[in-house]
């Protein structure tokens, strides 16, 4: 059976191109358009499609409160389309946070001509977050009662897209850390504590690394290098946005900026990032187009694996595709360790499943451990 789509926008010419691009797979189906938020919401419950395209600026009702209300009432997958600007990035992490679970930049120029690449894109993302629906529900399902004794369940929160509401049924309990050989993940640790710790991300990544850096506390000891694929007008906004809401320091990587204990630093988006001097400081430079991502998680864990030499942690966390893979191939053979998050809890479980089934990673841990486990590392 296709995926079901309901495409949100006031532009009428809009709706048509992401139908007609949509529906050149027959694994998707444009079911229904809704040209506000409020009748995007109205629809939602009315037609219950797998998937929703959800524009922000719209009459009657913004996309973000749309997706507050779905969220809350009937989750499901939602892409955001935003602007490559500034305003575009602060409007787009505030649709991750209240529930959409990606984005795509909306470009008019684009959708109007020949798609191409854009095309192909647009339909991957969506077969990509369609099939997190089914994690979305089970996590918002009320309890069944058990027995006339039983507790009643709490209400539950509105489901985070990399971070389920608390499951209500012991089938639906997420799975402990696991390590290789029973061990938790501290226990899974090459040798001594990690000099530094290394995160990479792509689709669902800042909501998940938003839940990680802040639960961290402000002395935290060690320092961090995170590697999100986003475009560069978005990763300023990230770092700021991180650091009103961390303990921790957090900014958008610069060329030679020191690599300290406390602080996280963000790979900017359309570059690269490095780590030199023996991890002293990272470098910033343009890299190959013909490198798929910019920035790379492979880039930046080889780059570590080059300079540090073991006494390494790192972390692949939600998102598409296998990048980080064979950064951490090469972080093995130098000793260091590796976890991945579990698929339960990722969005598009494609990078973390690429390390585990390659034998890469020393522990599988769900989002919502991750912060309090790296927090316990002293």
């Amino acid at each position: 059976m296709p995926t079901n789509v309901l495409v949100v926008d006031d532009s009428a010419f809009f709706r048509r191109r992401i139908k007609e691009i949509l529906e050149k797979t027959p694994e998707l189906k444009v079911i229904g358009f809704a040209e506000n938020g409020k009748a995007a919401v109205e629809q939602s419950k009315s037609l219950k499609p797998d998937v929703i395209t959800m524009d922000y600026e719209m009459p009657l009702m913004d996309g973000i409160s749309a997706v507050r209300l779905i969220m809350s009432e009937r989750p499901t997958p939602i892409l955001m389309f935003s602007s490559l600007s500034y305003e575009g990035a602060r409007v787009t992490l505030d649709a991750l946070e209240a529930g959409a679970l990606d984005y795509l930049p909306k470009s008019f120029e684009s959708m109007s001509g020949d798609p191409g690449d854009s095309a192909k894109l647009l339909q991957d993302r969506v077969i990509a977050i369609a099939r997190r629906g089914a994690f979305m529900r089970r996590a918002a399902a009320p309890a069944p009662v058990a027995s006339a004794t039983a507790v009643p369940a709490a209400s539950q929160p509105v489901p985070r897209p990399s971070a389920p509401s608390k499951p209500s049924s012991k089938s639906d309990l997420r799975p402990p850390a696991k390590a290789r050989g029973g061990k938790s993940p501290i226990e899974s640790l090459q040798g001594d504590r990690p000099r530094i710790i290394l995160i990479g991300a792509s689709t669902g990544g800042p909501v998940a690394l938003q839940n990680i850096l802040t639960s961290l506390p402000a002395n935290y000891p060690f320092p961090i290098l995170l590697v999100q694929h986003m475009p560069g007008t978005f990763t300023s906004a990230f770092a700021e946005r991180l650091n009103r809401l961390c303990k921790i320091n957090v900014k958008e990587a610069a060329d030679n900026d020191p690599i300290r204990p406390g602080t996280a630093l963000l790979a900017p988006g359309g570059k690269q990032m490095l780590v030199e001097g023996n991890g002293q400081t990272v470098s910033i430079i343009d890299g190959n187009d013909k490198i798929q991502y910019r920035p790379s998680v492979d880039i930046t864990f080889g780059s570590a694996a080059r300079s540090i030499r073991g006494k390494i942690l790192a972390l692949v966390l939600t998102g598409m595709g296998t990048d980080g893979r064979e950064g951490c191939k090469l972080l093995k053979r130098n000793g260091a360790t590796v976890w991945t998050q579990s698929e339960q809890s990722c969005v598009v479980y494609g990078m973390p499943m690429a390390v585990e089934t390659a034998g890469l990673s020393d522990a599988v841990i769900d989002i919502k451990d991750v912060g309090n486990t790296l927090g316990e590392l002293r």
